[in-house]
């Protein structure tokens, strides 16, 4: 169903690619917009290792996208180095592949969000956290990707660089 990389030699591992999903603070979501065009959007998420959780508006040409289509691909890139001298970058990026769904379950919405809160604001507390979601609830949206496939791929340099060491 899914296509294998064509450069298999640039493939990162899933141990790799998993990390890169982890440690990223934004990426971009891909869904189908309106009259079919592709409506790509950058998002804040966050990866507990299974699955991806972003939060957004409860109405909106994202929200409306899902609606009409769960499948969603999103890309991440945790590398992008300009290298004048080659003309070329070295790079390190995922996409994932997956299913989005509206989360509407209060506990299932409060767990999303607090990983979401527990990523970007690592240090506070909890209670502040759970002040801050009590105070943004009503408003927010929050959204849970299923991931069905999931690759990662690295600049040959990377890659030559490890076979060198």
């Amino acid at each position: 169903m899914f296509r294998e990389m064509r450069r298999k030699k640039q493939v990162m591992s899933e141990e790799v690619t998993k990390k890169v999903l982890s440690d990223g603070t934004s990426g971009v979501l891909a869904l189908e917009g309106d009259d079919g065009y592709p409506y790509a959007v950058p998002v804040s998420y966050v990866y507990d290792g299974e699955k991806l959780y972003f939060h957004c508006a409860k109405e909106g040409h994202k929200i409306d996208a899902i609606k009409r289509n769960e499948k969603a691909s999103f890309c991440v890139i945790e590398t992008d180095h300009v290298v004048p001298e080659e003309y070329t970058t070295y790079f390190r990026s995922v996409i994932a592949f997956g299913r989005i769904r509206i989360l509407t379950g209060d506990d299932e919405k409060r767990d999303a969000l607090a990983k979401l809160g527990k990523r970007y604001a690592p240090g506070d507390s909890p209670e502040n956290l759970a002040k801050y979601i009590n105070k943004e609830w009503d408003p927010v949206c929050v959204l849970e990707m299923t991931v069905d496939h999931l690759s990662g791929k690295e600049a040959i340099e990377f890659v030559r660089e490890r076979e060198n060491r």
